[in-house]
């Protein structure tokens, strides 16, 4: 009888025990739930543009259409002879239709212009041979010399650069974005006497593509942002 209550001793005592250490850990991971550390990592890269699109606008003005037509014709052949003399090819080039205002039919308007019509044409290179295209650029008051000239594209038709084979840098800069991520909340864990837990979550970053500066747009800058939040535990 003696042993039976002992044996009967024991294991609620056993139970006791057991009950202790779930409810202790119970209390640990509840508490645990609570700390947590939010960090951002940042990858970024500077690279060259691998594409340019670079609208060439030059206007002719005047009275006649048909003698407007023929001209803003000869221009456009002159302004093509200059692309392709220099190295552009047939399939980068983009003839727009010209475009015609008729200064006389405007309701509100200076009336003693010299001139009715003002003709716009557009010639629009496409190229993922920024360099080329960018030394041409600088050349483009040779066609002065010829008669033509180019005037100023405006925000209607700005040079543009562009770099779109980021899709490729995607993923190595996740990767590091994380890993500086990590970096943060390992030292955040360090200095909170903390070890560094589990991904409790993360976004897929943002990413963004700028120029580097207004001078030089050629160079973007290629940045990656994500947020990760870590647990923390003892």
């Amino acid at each position: 009888m003696q042993n039976k209550e002992i044996i009967s001793a024991a294991i609620i005592a056993a139970g006791i025990c057991v009950l202790g250490w779930f409810i202790k850990a119970g209390i640990d991971d509840f508490v645990d739930k609570d700390r947590r550390v939010s960090v951002k990592g940042l990858a970024e890269q500077e690279v060259k543009a691998d594409k340019v699109t670079w609208p060439i606008v030059s206007k002719e003005v005047g009275n006649d259409l048909p003698e407007l037509y023929d001209r803003i014709g000869a221009t456009q052949a002159k302004i093509k002879n200059f692309l392709i003399s220099r190295g552009i090819k047939e399939s980068e080039l983009t003839e727009n239709a010209p475009s015609v205002a008729d200064l006389g039919a405007r309701e509100y308007g200076e009336r003693n212009l010299p001139y009715r019509y003002i003709v716009t044409s557009v010639i629009t290179v496409t190229s993922q041979d920024v360099a080329k295209v960018r030394s041409i650029i600088a050349k483009q008051g040779d066609l002065l010399k010829e008669g033509v000239a180019i005037v100023d594209g405006g925000y209607e038709n700005p040079v543009k650069y562009e770099f779109v084979a980021f899709r490729e840098m995607k993923p190595a800069m996740m990767q590091e974005a994380i890993a500086n991520a990590e970096k943060t909340a390992q030292q955040f864990a360090e200095n909170s006497h903390s070890i560094l837990n589990k991904i409790v979550s993360a976004d897929q970053g943002q990413f963004s593509i700028d120029d580097r500066d207004s001078n030089t747009p050629w160079i973007k800058k290629v940045r990656v942002v994500t947020t990760i939040t870590y647990s923390l535990k003892n």
